[in-house]
């Protein structure tokens, strides 16, 4: 479950952005202040999208920031960001993103159970306007919490 990886430290609400790049940042801030991932990680997280490409953005509106496990991931941990204005990745019709959700895995394989939580977390329709309307980071916890028991 999302909640299990989840603190409510590493949640922020209504971050500003000028573009993914600071979005990115942003998101990821949280895990660098709770040594989660060395400062490093966020540099090869955004050289990742330049090199290859917007890969983390994993549907419409929502990213999911990482990068490798070498580049500074100390333990597993997860964030969830929500932009007080959506920015664009370029990644097509996925865009413009504005729900992050920052990941650090320790392994190359570490994030494909949170991925897979997350999408259920993303069928269900009142996940995202939920965390839309969230005010503070423990709303945003709790209505994370509220859904995964009831799906």
């Amino acid at each position: 479950m999302l909640s299990d990886l989840l603190d409510e430290k590493s949640v922020r609400v209504g971050v500003a952005a000028d573009d993914w790049r600071s979005a990115v940042r942003a998101s990821l801030q949280p895990l660098v202040d709770d040594g989660a991932v060395e400062v490093g990680y966020v540099d090869d997280a955004i050289a990742g999208v330049e090199e290859h490409g917007p890969y983390f953005v994993v549907c419409p509106h929502v990213a999911l920031p990482h990068a490798r496990p070498e580049s500074g991931a100390r333990r597993a941990a997860l964030g969830v960001c929500v932009l007080a204005e959506p920015v664009s990745f370029g990644a097509g019709e996925n865009d413009p993103v504005k729900f992050l959700f920052p990941l650090s895995a320790t392994s190359a394989d570490g994030h494909l159970g949170v991925l897979a939580d997350l999408v259920n977390l993303l069928s269900d329709e009142r996940f995202l306007p939920a965390l839309d309307s969230a005010e503070t980071p423990s709303e945003v916890v709790e209505a994370i919490r509220t859904i995964e028991r009831s799906i």
